[in-house]
């Protein structure tokens, strides 16, 4: 069920390992739309809030991604209230299930250090071309052309999250080099209850209905 509220009104509720879907206005992100069929074109994932001043008495919840922003490119975080506030398009909070927070919490030190490890990374935003042309990747000649063998050297959005989210144990045996930013929206690993926090009503189709095991891999 998909709620809309403001971010100042959920902020304090947000948890590292839960999931910000982004869908953007940008010629790519129009493009990711027509070739997903979907609304979301971006992801990242909450890692530890930290205070924003000395008294500890006010919290910002950062996020790492893979992206193009503020006049980087490559693996960063970012304060989410800032992405908010600047952000041209809509954006969705999707809170983990307690199933899978409960994998997170207990693997969370290996998630950490993978995150950790990928800072600075490379942003490549050729593969999520060929993740997101799914339907070619058995065909021969042309499945070559589309289907991504599993190169961590740099990260596109998604496949960053992806992997994140297997270091922390909440999916597995997946290719995350094939998954793209509305797969990780249908992977059946999150609340019933999602939040839009900027932009008018608008649901994710297929939002928390797919199982992730063996995404992305031909067998």
């Amino acid at each position: 069920m998909l709620e809309v509220r403001e971010y100042t009104s959920v902020c304090d509720y947000v948890q590292p390992g839960d999931i910000i879907a982004f869908g953007g206005y940008s010629p790519f992100s129009l493009w990711a739309k027509l070739t997903t069929l979907a609304v979301v074109t971006h992801v990242a994932i909450v890692i530890e809030p930290q205070p924003e001043d000395e008294t500890g008495h006010r919290f910002c919840n950062r996020i790492m991604e893979a992206t193009d922003y503020g006049g980087k490119r490559g693996v960063m975080t970012n304060q989410l209230s800032e992405r908010v506030s600047q952000y041209d398009g809509d954006i969705w909070w999707l809170p983990l299930s307690p199933v899978a927070r409960a994998r997170f919490e207990n693997n969370k030190r290996e998630f950490y250090k993978f995150m950790l490890r990928q800072k600075n990374k490379g942003y490549d935003i050729l593969q999520l071309f060929g993740a997101a042309v799914d339907f070619l990747d058995t065909t021969p000649m042309l499945g070559q052309l589309t289907f991504n063998k599993q190169d961590f050297s740099s990260w596109f959005c998604s496949e960053l999250i992806a992997e994140g989210l297997r270091a922390a144990g909440v999916v597995r045996d997946i290719n995350a080099s094939e998954v793209t930013p509305i797969d990780i929206c249908r992977f059946a690993i999150f609340n019933d209850t999602y939040v839009q926090i900027k932009g008018q009503w608008k649901p994710i189709t297929g939002f928390n209905s797919e199982q992730p095991s063996g995404w992305g891999l031909i067998i």
